[in-house]
């Protein structure tokens, strides 16, 4: 009987094995020896701060947009910047929102597709043509708000499969064990995408223009797209130098076929199953704060608490650097509880889910933020809930 492999064995061994059914089995470079699922999680980490970036980088920009601001020159000479565009709070709304009213569209599409295609594919047209899109933002803007819109409806409509297709690619590159782990660390991509472009779009805005943040957003997405078509594959079937002993690794356990489904999906038993009705019901009540802190969150500090463009930008990331740490932290002790058999995957579940979603609800009801910016932080707090709910719905995932 051959002995089963582990996470340690086979993170060792694939630095040093020959790799799998591959033309350079001589010479192989340090990068060429790094287990490939590594390689997958940091691109789909890299891919989803793109995801983040060109979907957030309006919500900044657009406080340039409509509003005047004041920056100093390097002489402290104060230069002021007029609004370009006079769009009431309603116009506004309906520009932050637009983006969803597409993206709500090719969530369940996206999924079938990547079971179809392949997720390595769609995810990557996904994400380049939003930035594709998002180097048309200026002349749209200028073209009129209902032109802007449009293009923003298009823009979800690509960004709409990401999600699902992540989920496709890490069901043939994560090992059952070390799935929760993984995914987090390719989803976290899109609290530090946020992270970084929110106060990177300000500091654009006040050097460079607002249209820049569209320009190089978008241009970053587009490089990151033509790294991603070059380093990873479909499956760790697919892939030309991993390791005999990595692969046997993510293989134990997966049950995916080649080519797609194998049936038809059950949907009658899918929409009146309890479980996933709670799970529905979980994740709307997560992406209602989520999403509202993520589009209106700075156009509020600007408006309501008279914070200039940097410092809504700033405040604005402070709750997605929270989340930053505590999926990565949540992730390690999800897979750490189901390992040694504290929980069962079940119950771990269970707690992530349910007890995140009790202590946000707390904090939001007893929360009050005054025009002050030291109270300003306690927006962070509901973020840590996204968090963990995120983890239960990742230790979902089928083996």
């Amino acid at each position: 009987m051959e002995p089963a492999y582990d996470e340690k064995t086979a993170i060792k061994e694939s630095f040093s094995q020959e790799p799998f059914d591959g033309p350079m089995s001589s010479s192989r470079s340090w990068f060429q020896k790094i287990p490939k699922r590594y390689i997958m999680a940091f691109m789909t980490f890299l891919g989803f701060a793109n995801v983040y970036a060109l979907r957030v980088n309006l919500s900044v920009a657009i406080v340039a947009m409509v509003t005047n601001h004041t920056t100093l020159a390097s002489d402290g000479t104060e230069i002021t910047t007029v609004a370009q565009f006079e769009w009431d709070s309603h116009i506004r709304g309906l520009i932050l929102g637009s983006f969803f009213y597409g993206y709500i569209l090719t969530q369940l599409p996206g999924g079938w597709l990547a079971a179809k295609i392949g997720g390595k594919h769609l995810f990557g047209i996904g994400i380049l043509g939003t930035a594709v899109l998002t180097l048309l933002s200026h002349p749209a803007a200028h073209l009129g708000p209902y032109a802007l819109i449009s293009l923003r409806v298009l823009e979800g409509i690509f960004e709409g499969v990401t999600y699902p297709c992540a989920h496709a690619i890490w069901s043939k590159w994560a090992p059952i064990l070390e799935r929760s782990k993984l995914a987090t660390i390719s989803f976290s991509g899109s609290y530090f995408g946020t992270v970084v472009s929110m106060p990177l779009s300000a500091w654009i805005a006040n050097t460079l223009g607002w249209p820049w943040i569209f320009y190089i957003f978008g241009a970053v997405a587009i490089m990151w797209y033509v790294a991603w078509c070059l380093v990873v594959s479909e499956s760790p079937v697919d892939h030309l130098t991993i390791s005999r002993h990595e692969l046997d690794y993510i293989q134990q356990g997966l049950t995916f076929r080649k080519g797609g489904l194998s049936s038809p999906l059950p949907w009658k038993q899918m929409l009146t199953s309890l479980p996933v009705l709670a799970i529905v019901v979980a994740h709307f009540a997560e992406n209602w704060g989520f999403y509202t802190l993520l589009t209106e969150l700075p156009l509020f500090l600007s408006d309501v608490m008279d914070y200039d463009l940097y410092m809504a930008g700033t405040m604005a990331a402070l709750p997605y650097v929270v989340m930053v740490v505590m999926v990565q932290v949540g992730g390690q002790l999800a897979d750490l509880i189901r390992k040694r058999d504290i929980l069962t995957t079940t119950n771990t579940r269970r707690f992530f889910t349910g007890w995140s979603i009790h202590v946000a609800g707390c904090v939001h009801d007893n929360r009050c933020v005054h025009h002050d910016p030291r109270s300003s932080h306690l927006l962070s707090l509901p973020c840590r809930r996204p968090g963990r709910i995120r983890l239960g719905r990742l230790c979902r995932q089928p083996p």
